[in-house]
């Protein structure tokens, strides 16, 4: 008997599997990731908002959760679709996946042929879907409406919906205190491991929302600046924009994937949207500064035209597999990014490297 449940794709195509999350419908842009471990992170990371999220590797929620795996305060994801979802066997788990997913009102499918799901997404790119998981029926034709009706994510400030209004302060692992460099950084959907990493190699951090103006960073009298990931459009937050207009020059600046894109908008450059995104923990780049490639983590719809780089930028990473651009630095201002996460939790971690290069500017 053919299950009630499905994720339904904007292109009229169905796929039917068992509800092993929330009960409840949700839609959002279907994209699939390629890691094999990091459920709990990936699920946890704001820069999600707003999509539904393919796990290509088929057997989930074997090592259960756990609150230090935590990436930010919440579930930011509209849902998930798995092969199979897997009772925890682990002692340092303290809860099982589908029972994270439940708590934080997170619909997830599993019974998926998700191998056939990861390739029609890759040949027909990022899909507006609908994923029906609720007690209620519905015609599989009604979830390809809902599909279709569903507005996206381009050009919407989602930065809004994940940042934290409250803010909040990280102090340097070193112990240095007062003494350390402050620096200030851009909460766009910020994720624990990059303030813990900011921390690791020596800064105060004082974590501002997204919707914070450049007279509000100088307040705190910073040495630095940090913008960090998100979801979304880069062209959705023009205030973010105007404000590093305002910051660069006066301030050392590091971003990271959204933040990155940001940069490269204050600069002059353009972005656009990717066929199906990067999103996993397998994606090579190459350093164009010292000829060395780093196995990377990413998660991301939207990239910076290389065309578009303007002279004041310095092209310094792209992507082995489709030549994206992965790092800028401005040849002036004391400034770069990538698109890459360099934190990576839970890894690889070829990249950690960046974070101290990032101090070496003070």
């Amino acid at each position: 008997m053919e299950s009630k449940h499905f994720l339904a794709l904007a292109d009229g195509t169905v796929f039917f599997g068992t509800s092993c999350g929330a009960p409840r419908d949700a839609e959002g842009e279907a994209v699939f990731n390629t890691g094999h471990t990091g459920y709990q992170e990936i699920v946890s990371d704001p820069s999600y908002a707003g999509q539904t999220v393919v796990l290509s590797a088929p057997e989930i929620g074997n090592y259960g959760c756990c609150a230090a795996d935590m990436e930010s305060r919440g579930l930011f994801l509209s849902g998930l679709v798995v092969r199979r979802m897997n009772p925890p066997s682990n002692a340092r788990s303290e809860e099982a996946f589908s029972d994270l997913l439940r708590r934080y009102d997170r619909p997830a499918l599993c019974g998926v042929d998700t191998r056939r799901l990861v390739l029609h997404l890759r040949e027909a790119g990022s899909q507006r879907a609908f994923l029906h998981c609720a007690d209620e029926s519905m015609s599989p034709e009604e979830g390809v409406r809902r599909a279709r009706e569903f507005a996206g994510l381009d050009g919407i400030d989602m930065t809004a919906r994940v940042t934290d209004p409250a803010g909040s302060s990280w102090e340097p692992a070193d112990g240095a205190g007062k003494d350390a460099p402050l620096v200030a950084a851009f909460d766009f959907g910020v994720k624990r491991s990059i303030l813990r990493s900011l921390a690791a190699v020596g800064f105060r951090v004082r974590v501002l929302p997204a919707g914070a103006g450049a007279d509000e960073v100088l307040a705190l009298k910073p040495d630095g600046l940090f913008l960090s990931n998100g979801p979304g459009d880069p062209a959705g937050v023009p205030h973010a924009v105007e404000a590093v207009k305002t910051l660069l020059g006066r301030l050392p600046v590091m971003g990271i994937c959204l933040g990155h894109q940001i940069l490269a908008l204050a600069c002059g450059a353009k972005t656009g949207r990717l066929k199906f995104g990067h999103h996993g923990c397998n994606h090579p780049v190459k350093n164009l500064i010292d000829d060395s490639v780093a196995i990377t983590s990413q998660n991301h719809n939207f990239a910076v035209v290389k065309e578009s780089l303007p002279k004041e930028l310095e092209l310094t990473h792209i992507n082995l597999n489709d030549g994206t651009v992965e790092g800028i630095r401005h040849k002036t201002a004391h400034a770069f990014s990538v698109q890459f996460h360099p934190e990576a939790a839970p890894g690889p971690h070829d990249a950690a490297g960046l974070f101290r290069r990032f101090r070496e500017e003070f």
